[in-house]
């Protein structure tokens, strides 16, 4: 049974969804929080996130962004606002889906079912915890430990992290890295990645001069050696 996972504040509707949900067949976890749904997520990734976005810790956008960080598990919003703007910001978080409450079950469980067909692989989520011998990264909670000691990385580092990270052992273009973490228009700042992983490299290497986990290939790009 595909497992999803409800973050929805309003106890009435997220026992409602439980409940609907589990007569058609699915694993249910749901809880209230955004907090609670990325440790959740983190200890036993699920198969599907239905997430409201007015929740009372963190904005919905925040937990997408959060989960999208480490996972390509798909995410269908569940929101009462339904501005243009809204779902925009909520899909380029990493939204794959958008629902305006009010709304149909059946016409939700039409689209849990669509975007469960539309993964790539059974279960999407990848792990939320990487580690080396040299390093610790915890990429639900954005910690870094070496040593034993925590490292501060920041927010354009743990962006730089992640993308590569969902891709291990991938070369991952410096132009893709640049317009991801940077935006549209900085395809060319080769500098900023130079700068950035030489960062990284001091803060989590053991040797920074000759890395074995963040490798540049000179005029291709980066790629994350586990």
């Amino acid at each position: 049974m595909p497992r999803l996972l409800i973050v929805e504040d309003e106890p009435a509707l997220r026992r409602a969804l439980t409940i609907n949900l589990k007569a058609r067949h699915y694993e249910v976890e749901a809880v209230g929080t955004g907090g609670a749904a990325l440790r959740t997520a983190a200890s036993s990734p699920p198969d599907l996130v239905i997430v409201d976005l007015g929740l009372p810790d963190l904005d919905g956008v925040d937990v997408i962004a959060g989960l999208r960080g480490w996972s390509r598990v798909p995410i269908i919003v569940l929101s009462a606002r339904d501005s243009q703007a809204q779902k925009v910001r909520a899909l380029d978080a990493g939204a794959d889906d958008y629902v305006t409450k009010p709304f149909g079950m059946d016409e939700l469980v039409a689209r849990v079912r669509a975007a469960l067909r539309r993964a790539d692989v059974p279960d999407l989520a990848s792990g939320a915890v990487v580690m080396t011998a040299a390093f610790t990264l915890d990429l639900a909670a954005k910690r870094a430990t070496r040593d034993g000691a925590e490292v501060r990385l920041t927010p354009t580092e743990w962006h730089l992290v992640e993308a590569l990270l969902r891709h291990p052992g991938t070369l991952v273009s410096g132009a893709q890295l640049l317009a991801e973490v940077w935006g549209p228009g900085y395809e060319k700042e080769t500098n900023y990645l130079r700068v950035y992983f030489a960062q990284l490299r001091r803060k989590l290497e053991d040797e920074p001069s000759n890395p074995r986990h963040f490798i540049t290939e000179p005029g291709l790009g980066y790629r994350f050696e586990p």
